[in-house]
């Protein structure tokens, strides 16, 4: 399989990200955002991105062309919303508009791919392609089969992440796979130690940071990351291992009812 155009939905941090590397690799990306403005801003996070990393901007940019809706592609990689019916609802819709051969990839990072591989009438070429954030800097990809993912479609795109410059690796699909099972209980202790006082936000990011050698502690992670979404990974880990210790802290849902998401909204556990 060879992925010369694809398809990227999504354009918030994710998915610019993602559209970023593809295009620097030398491949043609189209990226769609139903939300006005919404790739337009990505394009511009990419300008940014690229003049920080010292790469030819303009001629990544060149590379990337904005798309009102769907279209045919080699690959479509899916960053949107954590929502599994708004994830469901795409992969029908892209089932019906890119080509038999193309791969549908998710860029998830908790909602089952065998779930979405059984709305298409492609569950053999439906893959879980979850990266991480910041996307142009960070090397790692999580590589997720469905249970129907066929060995050809894991093959390639295991080789597409490593042209892409990425170090894959490949987990089975149970839910929050294998990074976020072990991440989102680390941010929602730490989000515990925070409610019931043990210590103040810089104090508990200062003691994992130094600690345990991690260049980000959990709260500043959890506002990079959104808390809306720490919040959704773990109820989907909650629901699919039915185990109470995935339950999202309280304090994390009250941030979320608030509209105190992180930096994406200017304030979350941390002011920005």
């Amino acid at each position: 399989m060879k992925f010369e155009h694809v398809l990227v939905v999504g354009a918030g941090q994710m998915g610019g990200g993602i559209a970023q590397v593809v295009a620097a690799s030398g491949r043609r990306v189209s990226l769609h955002d139903p939300y006005p403005g919404a790739v337009e801003r990505g394009l511009e996070a990419m300008r940014k991105s690229l003049t920080k990393l010292g790469a030819d901007v303009d001629e990544t940019l060149a590379r990337v062309t904005p798309a009102d809706d769907l279209v045919p592609a080699d690959l479509m990689i899916e960053a949107i919303v954590e929502d599994p019916q708004a994830k469901e609802e795409l992969f029908r819709r892209a089932d019906g508009v890119l080509p038999t051969e193309a791969v549908l990839a998710s860029n998830t990072s908790s909602i089952p791919i065998t779930s979405l591989a059984a709305v298409t009438e492609r569950p053999e070429q439906v893959i879980g392609m979850h990266f991480f954030n910041p996307v142009p800097v960070l090397k790692l990809v999580e590589v997720i089969r469905a249970v129907q993912t066929s060995d050809e479609t894991a093959a390639a795109i295991v080789e597409l992440a490593r042209d892409l410059g990425k170090e894959p690796a490949e987990a089975r699909d149970f839910p929050g796979f294998v990074s976020n099972r072990i991440l989102m209980p680390f941010i929602n202790e730490a989000a515990y130690a925070l409610m019931e006082g043990v210590a103040e936000p810089e104090a508990i990011d200062t003691i994992a940071k130094l600690g345990f050698a991690h260049p980000m502690g959990p709260l500043a992670l959890a506002d990079l990351i959104g808390l809306d979404t720490c919040v959704a990974i773990m109820d989907v880990l909650h629901r699919g291992l039915g185990d109470p210790k995935y339950a999202p802290c309280p304090l994390l849902r009250r941030y979320v009812a608030a509209g105190r998401l992180g930096r994406k909204s200017g304030r979350g556990i941390y002011d920005y």
